[in-house]
């Protein structure tokens, strides 16, 4: 059962995303029932449990069998929701393998495994909608690769440069947080210490080799073994605080310069189908842009209570483990949605180049004073070279010219190729090959 809560109202970033399906409550009791059932069938596996034992967890561990809201409700006696649960699931296994039911764990060991099933879940859905980002710019890098454009720094119109590098650029960050997320995916740990990490409980329970049953516990979860418990060594939940977070801000960057873009005063790009206002017809805001942005903006946040629960005191904390649920849940989630977001963003970009060469002129030819204070210099010697252009750029916007227009009309300058040191789209240096090196990254 999923509460009313869990719906997303609030939450268009994320609300109907396949991350939003991997991160409910659903999926949460999934990924709990999952990490008992497998603790069985691991010490099955080892001789530590019988056979018929494990299966009758495995069928047992059902999530339709189990509510919950129930078991949410309950939690707050115990302070978590695997000390219910083990109730539920030991009832429901019966009584004659009911003892078998969480033999020798602890609770966090139960709910850091499942924790990391959601979060391999999710990845494995989000890692597809990067890829067709990556894909959708990689073909906006190349389409517009000598497509010129002005580049703009502290907002204000600096030097060309083109939209294809600017695609490339965004490509990069994807690539980037693919490569980050990739990693830690496949690092993802299942849990199992006991009581307070030393595995005694198994020995008790008859383990010859206790310090095997991790491995067989992870390998009955397709997680990895860990080197040690890891209930107050918080790396795997950092590792997704900094993968996670990286992905929002670098999706977010892309979303800040569409949303800059697509201004109405600019309007170099737009979205393939922006959304409606409630008040006026006429608009077709950014929408997808927009999500993205507001879930770069929280992410952050996120991360820092996720880094702050690596300050975990003893063999198992009080509260830097609780800290960490909901915000990795929200992190997963809002990360999730932006990667479906930037997937329909970027497939449904409209460029427009022509608009984009309309604006490198309107500084009346100043964003190319750069290329022109190095190539007059030669000519007019660099001290008369730096007072003409200062002259001639107060005059473009005081007699409204050009300043081509100005250039042609300075007889030492007769000689001089001026429409070709002038022109904004001759002068965007080394972006195609810049362009070209980066589309080599696969």
């Amino acid at each position: 059962m999923t509460s009313a809560a869990d719906t997303g109202l609030l939450a268009p970033g994320w609300a109907g995303t396949p991350a939003a399906d991997a991160t409910d409550d659903r999926a949460q009791l999934r990924a709990l029932l999952d990490a008992e059932a497998a603790l069985t069938r691991a010490q099955a596996a080892l001789g530590l449990a019988p056979a018929e034992a494990a299966a009758a967890v495995t069928e047992a561990a059902d999530p339709a069998r189990f509510d919950a809201r129930s078991l949410a409700e309950r939690a707050r006696a115990g302070g978590n929701p695997v000390i219910p649960l083990v109730a539920d699931l030991t009832k429901a296994v019966g009584e004659e393998y009911g003892p078998y039911v969480h033999r020798g764990a602890t609770s966090q060991d139960i709910l850091d495994t499942a924790t990391m099933l959601v979060a391999a879940r999710t990845l494995d859905l989000l890692l597809p909608d990067l890829a067709r980002t990556e894909r959708a710019l990689a073909r906006l890098a190349a389409d517009h690769r000598d497509t010129a454009m002005p580049g703009r720094t502290l907002t204000q119109h600096a030097v060309p440069t083109t939209f294809g590098l600017k695609a490339a650029g965004w490509r990069t960050l994807v690539l980037d947080a693919r490569d980050r997320i990739t990693a830690v995916r496949g690092g993802l740990p299942a849990q199992l210490g006991g009581a307070a990490g030393t595995l005694a409980a198994f020995e008790a329970y008859g383990a010859a080799e206790p310090v095997a049953l991790p491995t067989a516990y992870a390998r009955e979860l397709d997680l990895r073994a860990p080197l040690l418990p890891w209930h107050t060594l918080r790396t795997p939940v950092a590792d997704l605080a900094g993968c996670l977070a990286f992905a929002a801000g670098a999706l977010g960057k892309i979303a800040t310069d569409v949303l800059t873009l697509s201004r109405t005063e600019i309007g170099e790009v737009a979205e393939g189908s922006g959304g409606g206002s409630s008040a006026m017809p006429h608009k077709a805001n950014p929408v997808r842009s927009t999500l993205i942005a507001a879930a770069a903006r929280r992410a952050p946040q996120l991360a820092a209570t996720l880094y702050g629960s690596l300050a975990a005191g003893d063999e198992r904390p009080a509260g830097a483990w609780h800290a960490e649920w909901e915000p990795l849940r929200d992190l997963l989630r809002l990360t999730g949605g932006a990667a479906r977001d930037a997937a329909e963003l970027t497939e449904g970009l409209r460029v427009r180049p022509d608009v984009m060469r309309a604006h490198l002129g309107l500084t009346h030819g100043l964003i190319v004073s750069e290329r022109l204070s190095a190539e007059l210099a030669p000519v007019l010697g660099r001290a008369r070279a730096k007072e003409l252009l200062t002259e001639l750029a107060r005059r473009t916007y005081a007699e409204n010219r050009s300043l081509g227009e100005l250039l042609a009309e300075v007889p030492e300058l007769k000689d001089v190729d001026l429409g070709s040191l002038t022109d904004p789209a001759r002068y965007t240096g080394s972006a195609g090959a810049l362009t070209d090196r980066a589309l080599e990254r696969r």
